[in-house]
């Protein structure tokens, strides 16, 4: 099946068939679809990122649908409560839902990221508006996609559109990233994808 330079519509469709041959990422778009039905600060969310584009390439370099995927990355929008503990009785009720089926997660709230990312990097980041401008700048086209369920059915936040991921290219995006990160995460995929076709950070 190819996705390249195909219309929206066919792309969506695509990238659900091929998602849904991924059962541990379902299992967990099912859990958190239920957790936010009982949690009113967790309604904006979205599993986004590396589980996402790397189980499009694996199923695109015909290896296991799992292959590479160390965890999953969710992210919420939650600007009500900047407390740490806010957040952390999210990261606890996720950790009890998932853990006991042996998921490995990683979770944030994207309206606190720059509290603590000022601090640590001595940086002047300004805050995300909401879950979708964090995704729009998580450093390279292919990553930055969010999907959740709504109703069982996928909602998904594309902003860069599907054509990158479906050709397994790797293009940049700028805003609050470095070159030097960049061409780890570069160096990182190659070595799992050699099929990947790759835009430098200066072209």
């Amino acid at each position: 099946m190819d996705g390249y330079n195909k219309n929206i519509n066919y792309q969506l469709k695509l990238l659900e068939k091929i998602l849904k041959k991924n059962k541990r990422l379902m299992e967990v778009l099912k859990i958190l679809e239920e957790y936010s039905k009982s949690n009113s600060k967790f309604k904006d969310y979205y599993i986004g990122a590396g589980s996402i584009n790397q189980t499009i390439f694996n199923y695109l370099s015909h290896k296991d649908i799992n292959y590479g995927i160390k965890d999953f990355d969710i992210v919420y929008y939650d600007d009500s409560d900047l407390s740490y503990e806010s957040e952390d009785i999210i990261i606890k009720d996720l950790q009890k839902l998932l853990g006991k089926n042996k998921i490995e997660f990683d979770i944030k709230n994207e309206a606190r990221v720059h509290l603590w990312y000022n601090k640590k990097y001595n940086a002047d980041r300004l805050p995300y508006t909401s879950c979708e401008d964090a995704i729009a700048s998580w450093g390279a086209t292919i990553t930055c996609i969010g999907v959740r369920l709504e109703n069982r059915k996928l909602v998904v936040y594309c902003p860069y559109g599907l054509n990158d991921l479906f050709s397994m290219t790797i293009r940049p995006i700028k805003k609050n990233f470095t070159k030097k990160d960049y061409d780890e995460r570069v160096t990182r995929w190659k070595q799992k994808w050699e099929n990947l076709n790759i835009i430098e950070w200066d072209e």
